[in-house]
This record gives C-alpha cells, structure tokens and sequence, in this order.
C-alpha cells in the first residue's frame, strides 16, 4: 500500500516563499509521475505541477516562474518551492502519485490527505 504524507504549509504573507515536501512510502517502482494539486475553497481541484520519474517537468501557467519541483527518488520525496506567494495561491495542497503497470500500462493514483497553504498578510 501506498502512503503520500504532505509537510510545510502554513501561514505566509503575500511576496514570501514556502516550501511543500511529500514523502512517500509502501511499494513504489517503475514509471511514475508525482505531482502538486491544489483546491480553493468553492474550486475544483488543480494541477499545480508535476514531475516524472525520469525528471521531466511540467508547470501550470498560474505558477510558472514562481514555483518549483522537485524529487528526490532514493528518500521517495517530492518538493514544491513556490516564491513570490499570493493571495490567489491560497488552497489546500494535495500531493499525488500515480503509478503505472500493466500493458497497455495503466495508472492508479494515490492521495495525501493535504496541507493547508494560507498567504495573507
């Protein structure tokens, strides 16, 4: 079984930085993407940005420039540093792993319970 657990947020006013940490653990190999998901109150949840195994990144326009991923694949650990933090960045943020297997290969994600990132002044 898989197990996503989020660390780092909190309260940060509006310009400041904060950076978010998922540790994974249970029976992780192969192909896989692990990404940053967030949902405002009232919003669907987002794509913040996501990172494969193999490196390959990808940002939301939103967070492009501001923000960025990381892993490091021997602790299982994934990482989102966000600077200049705005208000609109508010949200609780959700780590996410998907895992492939299988041919045709097949994902299945797996869900933190999420971390709370409130910018205010």
């Amino acid at each position: 079984q898989v197990q996503l657990v989020e660390s780092g947020g909190g309260l940060v006013q509006p310009g400041g930085s904060l950076r978010l940490s998922c540790a994974a653990s249970g029976s992780i190999f192969g192909i896989n993407i692990m990404g940053w998901y967030r949902q405002a109150p009232a919003k669907e949840r987002e794509l913040v940005a996501a990172i494969t195994s193999g490196g390959t990144v990808n940002y939301a326009d939103s967070v492009k420039g501001r923000a960025t991923i990381s892993r490091d694949n021997n602790k299982n650990t994934m990482y989102l540093q966000m600077n200049s933090l705005k208000p609109e960045d508010t949200a609780v943020y959700y780590c996410n792993l998907r895992l492939f297997s299988g041919l045709p290969p097949r994902g299945v994600d797996y869900w933190g319970q999420g971390t709370q990132v409130t910018v205010s002044s």
